[in-house]
Order: C-alpha cells, then structure tokens, then sequence
C-alpha cells in the first residue's frame, strides 16, 4: 500500500469522538442513508409507543375491561410501552450513528432496562398462557383459581425477577469473567455492547427465553388439544340439546377459542422476533465473538419490534380494541359516563 493511499484511508475514517484519545472508529453512512434509518425507526418507535398508550388508556379506563387476563395484557403493554419510550430512542443513536454518546453508567442502565423488558415480556406472555390454560382446560374452577391475589403475583413476578436479573447480572459483571482481556484490547470511547462470557452466553438465554417459552409452548400445545376436544363433544351433543343452549354452547366455546388463538400468535411472534437475538448470544462467545455487529444489531431490532407487534394484533383479533381507539380518538371518552360503554356491542 503506498502513502498516499494509506493517507486517503486515514482521512476518511472517523471517529466517535474526534477530540478523545481512544475514541471508536465510526461508519460512515451517507446523509441519505441515515435519513432513512432515522425515518423508519422513528416510525417503529412511535407505532410501539402509540399502540400500547391506547392498549394502557383502554384496560385501565373502560371497566368491561377490567378482568384478571386483561390486568396481565395490561402490564405487557405497560412493558412494550417503556420498550419504545426508554429503551429504542437510545438503541436508535447507537445503531445509526454506530457509537455511544450517552456515557458509560447510563450505558449499563440503557443495556440492564433492555435485558430487563425482554425477560418481563416473556415472563408476562407465560403467565397469560397459564392464565389461558386454566380458563380452556378448567373453565368451572377458574374463577377461583385466577384471583384478583394470584394476578398481583403474576404481575410482581414478571417485574422484580427480571429487574433483579438484568441489572445484577450488568452492574456485577459477572458476565464479563473470563473475558476481561479481550474486552481490555477492544474497548474504546463511544461503545456500548453488552457481552457475555460463554457459561451467561447460555445461562441469561436459558433463563429469559428458553425455559420460559418451552413452558408456553407446553401449554399451548395442552390448550390445542383440549379445545379440539371440546369441540367434538359439542358437536355430539348437539343433537341432544335445544338449539338455544346450543347457540350459548357454540358462542362460549368460540370466544374460548378465539382468545386462546390469539394470545398463541401474540406468543408466536414473540418467539419468532427474539429467536434470531438468542440463539446468536449463545453462539457468540463460542466462534469467539465473531458476529458481524450490523447483524446482531439487527436481531436487536427484530426483538424491539415485536412490542410494536402486539397492540396491531389486538386491533387485528379484537373489536372492543378498535372501539376503544375511535373513542380515545375523537375524545368520547371525556365524557362523564363513557367508561361504562359496552365495548363488545356492535
């Protein structure tokens, strides 16, 4: 290489922080690109942000919502909110600009708030399975079952266990053992990526994702088939019943099956959004933390966009959704007695 081209490259590259020793190396993307980028992410920030307002406004202010599974969709969405409000603006900076402008502390806040939620959001989908698991499988005991008191410990779970997960795990870094000279060598101003060494390259997946999303997938599973069963019972003794009990039978098996349909894709895409992230967290310290960062970044995102996913599924599956938002839209629900409008009237 001559000295002249060696010149050229050194005045094109940049760098985080041009007047810091040690800064990181930044990519230089085009204006245009990064209007883009800025463009589309902005939009998924403000669709999750958005969405799940109104999923939070509607549970909480329209009683005929207020039910034990709805205060569970209730708290998912509240953890799909702050997703999009604290979590991806900051995500966004990093990914677009490829560096950390926000400091080293307020990167382990940022990275411990976005371990934290995806562990909530898997924790709150499982107990909804639970929740939907009984109301199929066991409808006459249910109510006794799902109490207003097994609720709050259902919510309480899904907020501490990660909470205490996440920001021990990040602020002890103890994830970091074994690596530290690694880090040592790579590290520079303007990076924030959280790593993990190979035993919590295993472990923190297991924990938030696996293990919690074979227990949903198990009872999804169970769900199926006692559905399926219960409609072939029905369907025997149909032409043992009045066509009026039959009606009642038909119509409260199908909001059965429809909820648990639907709270099974809501899971679905869950797994299918952070699939991708987790299985490249275990593989990472394995191929010696190889991974292109674009393409982990970008996993990244897939995971941040399945809190956008599920208010769209709701206004998709659920009419009382798509009421609530015209009501929330064109300001009814400031008047005195709106929160006592049927929702599921047509």
């Amino acid at each position: 290489m001559t000295n002249s081209t060696s010149g050229a490259i050194l005045e094109n590259l940049q760098y985080c922080f041009e007047y810091v020793n040690e800064s990181c190396p930044k990519a230089v993307r085009s204006t245009g690109t990064q209007a883009t980028l800025y463009v589309f992410l902005m939009m998924s920030i403000l669709v999750t942000v958005f969405g799940n307002s109104i999923v939070i406004i509607s549970i909480s202010y329209f009683r005929q919502l207020q039910t034990p599974t709805n205060y569970l969709v209730l708290s998912l969405a509240i953890a799909d909110f702050l997703v999009g409000f604290l979590v991806m603006p900051y995500s966004m900076v990093r990914s677009i600009e490829t560096c950390w402008y926000f400091g080293s502390t307020f990167c382990k806040i940022h990275s411990s708030l976005d371990m934290m939620m995806s562990t909530t959001s898997i924790f709150h989908l499982c107990f909804i399975a639970i929740d939907r698991c009984c109301a199929v499988c066991d409808p006459l005991l249910y109510l006794t079952k799902i109490t207003p008191p097994v609720i709050t410990i259902f919510v309480t779970v899904s907020w501490v266990i990660p909470a205490l997960f996440a920001f021990g795990v990040v602020f002890s870094e103890i994830n970091l053992v074994g690596i530290e000279d690694l880090i040592a060598s790579s590290s520079c101003v303007g990076s924030c990526v959280l790593l993990f060494n190979k035993l919590w390259g295993v472990l923190a997946p297991t924990i938030s994702f696996f293990i919690p999303g074979a227990i949903m997938l198990s009872i999804y599973i169970k769900i199926f088939f006692v559905a399926s069963k219960h409609a072939r019972v029905i369907g025997n003794t149909n032409k043992e019943t009045s066509s009026t009990e039959e009606n009642k039978s038909r119509i409260s098996r199908s909001k059965e099956n429809k909820a648990a349909k639907t709270l099974g894709i809501v899971m679905g895409i869950f797994l299918t959004c952070w699939i991708p992230f987790f299985i490249t967290t275990v593989i990472d310290p394995i191929i010696n933390f190889s991974t292109l960062p674009i393409i982990f970044d970008t996993f990244v995102w897939f995971g941040y966009f399945n809190s956008a996913f599920n208010p769209m599924l709701y206004a998709f599956f659920y009419p009382w959704f798509r009421k609530s938002l015209k009501l929330i839209l064109t300001w009814k629900i400031l008047n005195s007695d709106s929160s006592t409008i049927n929702l599921f009237s047509e």
